[in-house]
């Protein structure tokens, strides 16, 4: 038996200290916030710019696009923890500040500006699904494919090696993007970060005014987009009345607000749903009676 004694944990210095926001109080928390959200946009523009110029290399250019997603990605997460309640914002923090360094939770962010669902009980069930370890492929669901948002990102990134469900190993190489690489559309997530700044919400004071309306409704169930558009509405009259919005702002930075800027997560889960062998074997056989028909 090893009786090495454990080592003491180092100081908390480097980088992956966004946890520590946990320990300000909430004007202290609400100004570092809004010193970090440019810098993060910058670094989301810069990944964007850099996509633009490498169309001849599609794979690069498709891992750059996906950096910037993410990067704007962590932006939301930031704003979701903003307009959270005050009365749940002590314990919902450590996990909210949590998925800005998860992958998963920030693929899921910058997907989700494109989901039109009815109401948080519904994005709840959007969210759920995407965060399944594996799932069924296939016409009957023959195949075990791995979350496809995380080997998405991957199988572009990195050379690997790969297993197939009959125990098949493969060598994996960087893949190019299924559809080639055009680069003409903006990433939604980015486009909605964009809005934020020009409208005035990366100021701390504009934090404020996000807290203080959005943080005046819980999204629990059945709380919606025509909420979230009268809160909307409501935060764009006062940073109007406080001289918040930029001179550069327009309607279109309004309307991308009022249409893409999905409701809050707070009180959603973002973590990997694991999914066992004998789940997915047992799947497979209810798909497969479902298509030939159970005899019984």
């Amino acid at each position: 038996m090893d009786n090495a004694k454990k080592r003491p944990k180092g100081p908390d210095i480097g980088l992956h200290q966004a946890r520590r926001l946990c320990q300000l109080d909430d004007a202290e928390r609400l100004a570092f916030i809004a010193e970090g959200l440019p810098v993060i946009l910058r670094s989301a523009q810069g990944f964007w710019v850099a996509a633009e110029k490498l169309q001849a290399h599609s794979r690069e250019a498709k891992v750059l696009e996906n950096y910037a997603d993410e990067e704007a990605a962590k932006i939301l997460i930031l704003i979701d923890a903003v307009r959270c309640p005050p009365k749940l914002i002590a314990s919902r923090l450590n996990k909210i500040v949590g998925w800005f360094y998860n992958h998963l939770a920030r693929l899921i962010y910058a997907e989700a500006v494109l989901w039109k669902p009815t109401h948080l009980a519904e994005l709840r069930e959007y969210v759920d699904r995407q965060r399944h370890g594996h799932y069924l492929e296939g016409h009957a669901g023959e195949y075990i494919a791995p979350n496809w948002a995380i080997y998405q990102r991957e199988s572009l990134l990195y050379a690997d090696v790969e297993a197939y469900q009959d125990g098949t190993l493969e060598w994996s190489a960087p893949r190019d993007p299924p559809y080639g690489y055009f680069g003409s559309f903006r990433p939604r997530a980015l486009l909605v970060a964009e809005a934020m700044e020009q409208v005035g919400m990366f100021a701390t004071a504009g934090l404020k005014a996000v807290s203080a309306i959005w943080g005046s409704l819980e999204y629990r169930e059945k709380e919606d987009h025509h909420d979230g558009k009268k809160l909307t509405e409501q935060l764009l009259t006062r940073l109007h009345a406080e001289g918040l919005i930029l001179d550069t702002a327009n309607a279109e930075h309004a309307g991308t607000l009022y249409n893409e800027w999905q409701i809050p997560m707070y009180n959603l889960e973002f973590s990997l749903i694991s999914v066992s062998l004998e789940e997915l074997e047992a799947e497979q056989e209810r798909e497969f009676w479902s298509m030939v028909g159970d005899p019984r």
